[in-house]
């Protein structure tokens, strides 16, 4: 291991201390910038240079960008072994101090994969931003054709998430600006939502249903949060979801996490599941209905904003969001109907 890695116990901790400050500012100044003028995309000879510096005893391991690289941040492979990160813009780089921070209290406790942070790099001329490097999870995105089964997938996801309940939240970071609101009530899109809304009853070519659009809403904010506040993971979705030989192993990207709600972990249930694995997945947590219902409004809020073009998307997800929009208002793939 390099200098920096061997003091971790006496020197990243200060520097995450650091980090968290930095972080902080950034995370103000990012929710007033979501835009692509301030991304930045990090070359190989850019990432192989902070390598090289701040890192000397991995500067001969080869360097390739890693594709599909994310949108939060832009990933590296670092030899075989091993992983960088760092934030895509401004906004994401308070992730990089909480990831430091929270995936080794958690690591222990879950039944898959989570990423281990084994160094943190930090601000330089080169790159103005924290980064970190992780070890390398084996294994490809989760699609529907990588999947032997998706029902045992759905099932596996599920107990990750049962186990992540599980673990102690005293001192967990809440939610807020800093990770998006994710575990925190879905009014705080409110203001997103409505304008979602509006812009598409302006539109003559939208075909939604903007009524059961509006309910569905209505009902996800009034369902109150009763339970204790619980880890969680903040972005489940498809593209952190780690599968080797046909099965679910790992979870990465715990950026967003945070002790809260654990509703907005849920919304892949209308955003990517099928038939099978919806079933699988609802029966295997124990959760109450006002956890689906929440959930449910965090599946429109995310779809409504990409069908409004409140948000940046490729069309894949374009496509995607207008199929979640579709199966939010079908009866036949919601488990509470509204």
């Amino acid at each position: 291991m390099v200098a920096q890695g061997r003091d971790r116990e006496k020197g990243v901790p200060l520097l995450v201390m650091a980090v968290v400050v930095l972080g902080n500012v950034w995370a103000w100044v990012g929710r007033t910038m979501d835009t692509l003028d301030d991304r930045l995309d990090p070359t190989t000879d850019l990432v192989a240079q902070l390598v090289r510096t701040q890192f000397p005893g991995w500067a001969n391991l080869p360097i390739r960008k890693v594709d599909p690289s994310g949108w939060d941040n832009r990933s590296f492979r670092l030899g075989d072994r091993l992983l960088v990160r760092l934030p895509s813009a401004p906004r994401y780089a308070p992730q990089v101090a909480r990831e430091q921070s929270v995936l080794p209290r958690l690591s222990a406790h879950l039944p898959l994969a989570i990423p281990k942070p084994l160094a943190i790099g930090a601000p330089s001329d080169g790159f103005p931003l924290p980064w970190s490097i992780f070890d390398w999870i084996e294994g490809d995105p989760a699609t529907t054709a990588n999947i032997k089964d998706r029902a045992s997938m759905a099932r596996s996801l599920a107990a990750f998430l049962a186990a992540l309940h599980r673990i102690d939240p005293t001192g967990g970071p809440p939610p807020g600006d800093k990770n998006f609101g994710r575990g925190g009530p879905l009014a705080v899109y409110a203001d997103e939502v409505a304008v979602a809304i509006q812009t598409l009853a302006d539109r003559r070519d939208a075909i939604v249903d903007l009524h059961h659009v509006r309910a569905i809403w209505a009902a996800a904010v009034a369902a109150p949060h009763l339970g204790t506040p619980v880890w969680v993971h903040g972005d489940i979705a498809p593209g952190n979801l780690i599968v080797r030989d046909g099965k679910l192993v790992g979870v990465i990207d715990f950026g967003q996490c945070s002790v809260g709600d654990p509703a907005c972990d849920l919304a892949i249930f209308w955003t990517w599941m099928d038939a099978d694995s919806r079933l699988a997945f609802r029966e295997s947590l124990s959760l109450d209905a006002t956890h689906w219902t929440r959930a449910r409004g965090w599946a429109l809020w995310k779809a409504l904003i990409l069908i409004a073009g409140l948000a940046l998307s490729t069309p894949p997800e374009m496509a995607r969001a207008r199929l979640t929009l579709d199966r939010l208002t079908d009866k036949r793939w919601s488990p509470d109907p509204i």
